[in-house]
Order: C-alpha cells, then structure tokens, then sequence
C-alpha cells in the first residue's frame, strides 16, 4: 500500500463517491461475516430445532424475511461499492493517463530518441490499464473483505469462546494465519513477473507500430514472413510470461482451499470430542467459510497489487523523468523579436557521443537568409535545433536580439519560430485544423490568404469537402507535394520573424519544388532563415552561407566567394550538380 500512498492525490477529486463506495463495502461485509453464521445460529433453530415451539404466521414471516434481507442488503451494498469504487478508479486513471501524456509533451526529444515509440505506448496505455484494475480492486476489497474477515472472526472467536473456551477459539484460528504463506510466496514472485510481463507487452507495441509504419517497405522487400516470424516470437515470449503470472495468479485459491479445509477437518473433530452441538457445528463453520472466502480475494488482491505496483515503476520511470528544458524562474517578457541570431561560443555534445558542435560562434542579423552547408553529421541540423531550443547548448549561448534563448519563456520563444521540415507531420484531422495549428487564433480569411501563399488553396478546395477533407494518419491521403505546401501554409500563417527551412524541398519531384520554390520566395521575405538542404539549388541565392565539417563552421560567404575559396563546399556543389 504504502507504494501507492504519493498517488492519493489524485483521489481528492473523487473523495466522496469513493468514501461512500468504502462505507457500502464496511455494510457489505458487515452482512456477510456476521448477518449470515448469525442466521445460522439463532434465526433458523427458532424453527427447525428439535421441540422448537410453533411459531405464528407473523413471527415465521419475519424469520424469513431475515434472509432476503441480509442478502439484500449485502447485495446492494456490494453493488455500490463496485460501482462508486470502478467510477474513482477509472477517474484516477483519466488523471494518471493525462498527466503521463502531458509529460511526454515536454520532455527533450533526446528522451523521446533514446526509448521506442511503441513501449512508450504501451506504458501510457496497458501500463495505466493494469494501474485502474488495481486501484479500482484496491478500493473496491481492500475495505469489503477485510470487513468480512473481521465481522465473521469477531463471531466465530465469541461464539466459540461461549461454547467451549479457549481451545476450540485456537482450533477454530489456527488455519487462518497459515493462509498467508502461499499468498506471500506467489506475490513475490508474481511480482517480477509482472514487470518482464509489462516491459515485453511494450516490445510487442513497437512491433506494431514499426511494422505499420515501414508498410511500404515491407511489400516492396517481401518481408511479410520475415514479420510474421518476428511478431511470432515476440508473442511467444509475451505468452510465456503470461503463463508465469498465471501460474502464481491461480495456485492462491487452491492452497488457501487445502489449508482451510484441513482447519474444518480439525475444527470437526475437535467439535466432536467437546460434544458441540449441531446448531453451534453448522454456525462456526459457517463462519469459518465466511472467513476463507475474504481471504483468499484477498490473496488475488495481493497479487493484483504486485502487478500495479510494476506497472506504476513503469510509468515512473517517464513520471519522474527530469524536465530538462524548462521556463526560467525570472523570464524575460518577449513580444514580436527582431530576428538576430548570435552563437557565443556554442558547444553541444549528445549524450554518450562525440562533441556535434565545436566552439561555434556566428551572427546572423535580422532579415538574413542563411543556408548551412555541410555533409552528414556535420551539425548543420543540430544548429538549428539549438535556436528552436529543442536541446541547450552544453556551453556557451544562443540570443536573439541579444536575449539568451535561456531567458524566454519556451512559449515565447517558439512563437516567433516557424519550422518547416523535410517531412512534415499532419495530424490525422482536417485540412483546415491543420493549417490552424500555425496560429490557432487566425481567422477563417487568414487560413485561406496562407493557403493560397503556399499554393495550397486550389488543391484543397479540389478535394471533395474542400477545407474539411480528413488528411488521414500523417497526412497519408495527400502527396508529399501536397503534405508539404500544407507545411508552408503553417509558416505563412504562424508569420513569425525566425523561419527554420529544414531540408525543406529534399524529397520533391521537380513540379512540386517548382511550386514550393516560388511560395518560399514570398515566405523568407523580411525574415531571418536557417536553410537547412541537400539541394544546392535552393541555397545559391542565400546572402550567408555556412559551411559545417566535423561539428565546427570552417568557412563562411555567398555562393560564389565559397565556390572559389573552399575546397569541401565546391566538392559537395560539383558532386550535386552531376548527379
């Protein structure tokens, strides 16, 4: 329990329908482990019991009413209780689950880069599952059955300690304490278990995912069985520790059934040489099955707890996964920058890797169009990245108008960026919700004036709701032409004074460059721009240019003193213009 106890809060929301499911429970087992041997004991003798005397109509009426009272009051009971305990939990899950994935969205892309996609799935989704069948189960036993427990202990103790002392108390318990040890001994081990169970479920996630995304792939290289094959051993270690668990899981009731039911074989013959009566036999053992029952859901419960608390370590380890781009305590207020980008000695090592950027320092001023150069690896896109503040420098700074990036808030600062990238993400919603995202307070006008910069509008408006056709998944119903004029729209709207062009045109056909090349003509005007491309077409009209080698800028010019001067970026250009 107690490694549940730093989640309570997020019962306070909840607090009085989950107090009224836990009083329902108390009355549930009130009337289980008390009202039912009562009965047993002293409302059926009054009619059955040899010379019992005759009864009248009335008194037989309430003698039997006795019963569907009891069981109607712990039915009800248990039905709130189930009811008012699985509505908390499933609360407490939507909390748990909103906050998992509100975490996501501000943790650095390193800790995004360095764990699957599908694992990270599965912890927001099997993971917060398991966590709400276990507090929903913890809220909705963990005061029922020990409850039970208590209520048919208190009788049976009385009740045998009346009859027949001390010695048929102790004969009557003795089975009891015993049923702890096979619930111990599963739980320890159901709960590493759970944890290889829970960790390979997320293996099995980004199988599915990864397969699904590379689609393509996969057909065009006839990998179907090499998948199949692979997705087959995945499950068939997923299955065998499910079976692990389940081996454990289901051992609890049939231990605690042959312990229990060699403590009514030893109450039986006790009760036999003590001479105790039938009447007071049937009731204790009544109460002794009474007691068994809440003890071995609680064993059940025990384990479910074991498996919660895995998934819960598994969910911590993103919950409490430190933010390392944070706002700063003292920002300063920005409004519309300038544009000015300054690097000051600008250092950045990767984690675990060799430096990707070197001592870099470079002023870009407003309104400059500034293209990084460089082959693969060189740090162009991680200069970029550094702007963005998708990472900090591991020394020196990044300012604009002369305010390290540091020092704004991470909403202020990203406001006055656009990013456009080599492949752009459209989510699996409208066209026009799509575009929105560059400023989600635009008007209806300002989506379609940025449509039609981007060359978009005629394209959409021939799509067969217009605006309010569904992009599927990724944007997976257009063209990459398309997906990307979509992308310019966004910058068209977002209208920011930092645009960041990130191989912008890379993966286009000739006709949708063309296109893309005449709408970032009228996008860059005014701006500062970091291009970021493989074409050298596209940057030979830059007035600054970068040339990155190794993590450090070894030259920088125009187009034509570069050529002239630099023996890496005339290879690259002269390599690009023969292929």
């Amino acid at each position: 329990m107690r490694r549940f106890l730093p989640y309570f809060s997020y019962v306070k929301p909840v607090r009085w329908p989950l107090a009224l499911g836990l009083l329902c429970g108390l009355i549930y087992g009130a009337a289980s482990g008390f009202g039912m041997p009562y009965m047993v004991k002293y409302i059926f003798p009054k009619v059955f019991a040899p010379g019992a005397v005759r009864l009248t109509p009335l008194e037989i009426a309430l003698i039997a009413a006795w019963l569907p009272a009891v069981l109607t009051i712990r039915g009800i009971a248990g039905y709130l209780n189930t009811y008012l305990t699985q509505y908390a939990g499933t609360k407490i899950l939507e909390h748990l689950r909103l906050d998992y994935f509100r975490k996501l969205q501000f943790l650095p892309l390193s800790f995004l880069q360095k764990n699957s996609t599908g694992d990270l799935i599965s912890r927001g989704v099997a993971d917060t599952n398991q966590l709400q069948t276990t507090l929903s189960n913890l809220a909705n036993d963990l005061v029922k059955q020990p409850g039970t427990l208590v209520a048919a202990l208190v009788y049976l103790t009385w009740l045998a300690y009346h009859q027949s002392g001390v010695g048929l108390v102790l004969v009557c318990l003795a089975s009891v304490p015993l049923c702890v040890l096979p619930i111990r001994y599963a739980g320890n081990r159901i709960r590493r278990r759970a944890m290889d169970l829970q960790s390979e479920l997320g293996s099995l996630t980004g199988r599915f995912s990864e397969n699904l995304a590379s689609a393509r792939e996969v057909r065009a290289f006839c990998l179907e069985e090499r998948e199949t094959v692979r997705f087959g051993k995945t499950t068939h270690i997923l299955l065998s520790l499910q079976m692990k668990v389940v081996k454990y899981t289901k051992a609890i009731t049939p231990a605690i059934e042959i312990i229990s039911a060699f403590g009514l074989a030893a109450t039986f013959i006790y009760a036999y040489h003590v001479s105790l009566s039938e009447a007071n036999f049937i009731s204790i053992i009544t109460a002794l099955y009474v007691c068994y029952e809440p003890i071995k859901k609680l064993g059940a419960l025990s384990n479910d707890t074991k498996r919660g608390a895995a998934a819960l370590e598994r969910l911590e380890y993103v919950l409490n996964e430190p933010l390392l781009l944070t706002d700063p305590v003292n920002p300063v207020d920005v409004g519309r920058l300038r544009g000015d980008l300054a690097f000051d000695n600008l250092s950045f090592t990767y984690k675990g890797d060799t430096p990707a950027l070197r001592d870099v320092s470079v002023k870009i001023p407003a309104g400059t169009t500034c293209a990084l150069v460089g082959p693969s690896g060189a740090g162009k896109t991680t200069f970029a990245n550094l702007v963005l503040r998708f990472y900090d420098a591991t020394a020196g700074r990044v300012t604009i108008d002369g305010i390290d990036v540091r020092a704004m808030r991470l909403a202020d600062l990203r406001r006055n960026i656009a990013l456009v990238s080599q492949d752009p993400v459209l989510f699996n919603d409208t066209i026009y919700n799509n575009l929105l995202l560059g400023r989600q307070d635009a008007t209806r006008a300002e989506v379609e004036q940025a449509a039609q910069d981007a060359f978009a509008h005629d394209f959409i408006l021939s799509l067969p709701q217009g605006y309010d056709t569904m992009v599927g998944e990724r944007g997976a119903s257009l063209s990459g032409g398309q997906r990307q004029r979509v992308a310019l729209a966004r910058a068209f709207l977002r209208n920011a004074p930092v645009l960041v062009l990130d191989e912008a045109t890379s993966a286009l056909d000739g006709d949708s460059e063309a296109a893309i090349q005449l709408a970032l003509k009228k996008l860059v005007v005014g701006k500062t721009v970091l291009i970021i491309a493989h074409r050298f077409s596209t940057i030979r009209d830059a007035s600054m240019i970068l040339v990155f080698e190794r993590g450090e800028i070894i030259d920088s010019g125009d187009h034509t003193a570069l050529y002239g001067r630099n023996g890496l970026y005339k290879t690259l250009y002269d390599r690009q213009g023969t292929s």
